[in-house]
């Protein structure tokens, strides 16, 4: 799984995308969680423009279609850069990505919102996305992500 996301997110093998939410899809579908909107975690503009996609959007847009459900980009914005999170105690990588988000309330306000990433490792970067959603009145926020990492080297 890491040889696998690390060529999705570090070596433009987009492809993978799909076939690594297959799980994701099956996961979703076993669930039956009300879900009106699909949304990826962003990504900030100088991690896109050198990446040149989001990879969790790679996720998360066969995962709607999948699923039958609406599918938005642009629900969820990143707002601020932060640095990378590898490296960072858990209390680091909350206070890192506190206030980095923001839901567009057009978008999200009364719906129900599934959000994807590819990796957690403390749940900081969900847990910022869940609450600009439902500062923007989203009703409800789920959250899947395809792995979950270790945590930070003396945090375990």
């Amino acid at each position: 799984m890491r040889n696998a996301l690390h060529r999705l997110k570090y070596y433009g093998d987009m492809a993978l995308g799909e076939v690594l939410a297959r799980p994701l899809i099956q996961m979703v579908l076993d669930f039956k969680w009300p879900v009106d909107l699909i949304v990826p975690v962003p990504i900030g503009l100088a991690r896109r423009a050198q990446r040149g996609y989001n990879q969790a959007a790679l996720l998360a847009w066969p995962l709607a279609l999948s699923c039958g459900m609406e599918y938005q980009s642009k629900a969820l914005l990143k707002v601020r850069d932060v640095r990378t999170q590898v490296g960072l105690t858990i209390a680091q990588r909350y206070e890192n990505v506190a206030g980095a988000y923001q839901a567009q309330a057009h978008l999200v306000k009364g719906k129900s919102v599934l959000v994807v990433d590819d990796v957690t490792t403390s749940g900081a970067t969900m847990q910022a996305c869940s609450a600009a959603l439902l500062a923007a009145s989203s009703s409800r926020v789920y959250g899947v992500t395809l792995a979950r990492a270790g945590a930070p080297a003396g945090q375990g």
